[in-house]
């Protein structure tokens, strides 16, 4: 039987891009929106989600068990973004983002555990970021929320071996998709001792993702995860250079990685 793949926030993007991929490789693809009537013409069955309500996800995990009845792989991928100075942002957008990005992946896993328990296996792919691996300036609370889900995947790999269950984080950096279209925008205030500074790296993190790769490479990189028979913990995917920001920040002092990086956005 071909594997059951449930992918979030699955109607643009890498999701989509994941979602249509392995339809091609023979895989049975159920994918989420918020708003799936909105996506008629998806080549793959829409499910409604919104990762912020628990009711939501219990509802998507049964209608894909009652049509498939099983789940082999969960992809994690839905997320949004979310820019401005720390001090500027506000507190209900700091949580508002947690809620899609930390505690939405951890209500799905939680879903759909039982259910790969029951079947004695199952994989589970959080789709994170290479913002996670390092605070950037005027992202720093995208750059925790990937962050903390990078960590608490640790966590949740090695409580999970018993039941055959594997977990892993694959990484991006800056694909061409249309994720700074759906980011929370602190707004650049002409009074803001921040102006000129976050103006200036608001429009180079939109030419990053404008310029970005083809999201294809993580539909592959994702597809070569799942054909795996052990996973590893954390995979990256993206440019040469943004992959090796992590090297780097493993391997400098923190002052001189802080520098190249204030360097880079100009600070």
């Amino acid at each position: 039987m071909s594997k059951v793949v449930l992918i979030t926030g699955a109607s643009s993007g890498i999701g989509k891009s994941v979602g249509e991929y392995l339809f091609t490789k023979g895989f049975k693809v159920y994918g989420t929106s918020r708003n799936p009537a909105n996506y008629p013409n998806s080549k793959f069955p829409i499910v409604a989600v919104d990762v912020t309500k628990s009711e939501t996800i219990t509802t998507c995990i049964d209608e894909v068990l009652k049509r498939t009845s099983k789940i082999d792989v969960l992809i994690n991928n839905a997320g949004v973004g979310i820019t401005g100075p720390m001090e500027e942002i506000p507190e209900s957008e700091i949580k508002r983002n947690f809620d899609t990005n930390f505690f939405g992946p951890i209500n799905v896993i939680k879903a759909v555990l039982p259910h790969m328990r029951s079947n004695k296996s199952g994989l589970i792919i959080n789709v994170t970021s290479i913002a996670g691996y390092m605070g950037l300036p005027f992202r720093g609370v995208y750059s925790a929320s990937k962050g903390a889900l990078e960590l608490i995947t640790e966590s949740f790999r090695m409580e999970l071996k018993t039941f055959n269950i594997h977990m892993s984080n694959v990484a991006p950096g800056d694909f061409a998709t249309n994720i700074a279209a759906g980011r929370y925008h602190a707004p650049v205030l002409n009074d803001s001792p921040y102006h000129e500074k976050y103006n200036l790296s608001l429009k180079m993190m939109d030419e990053h993702v404008d310029s970005g790769n083809d999201p294809l490479q993580m539909a592959k990189a994702i597809h070569k995860i799942i054909e795996t028979k052990n996973p590893k913990v954390h995979y990256k995917v993206g440019a040469f250079m943004q992959k090796f920001s992590i090297v780097l920040k493993r391997i400098l002092p923190d002052k001189v990685y802080e520098k190249l990086l204030m360097n880079h956005y100009k600070l």
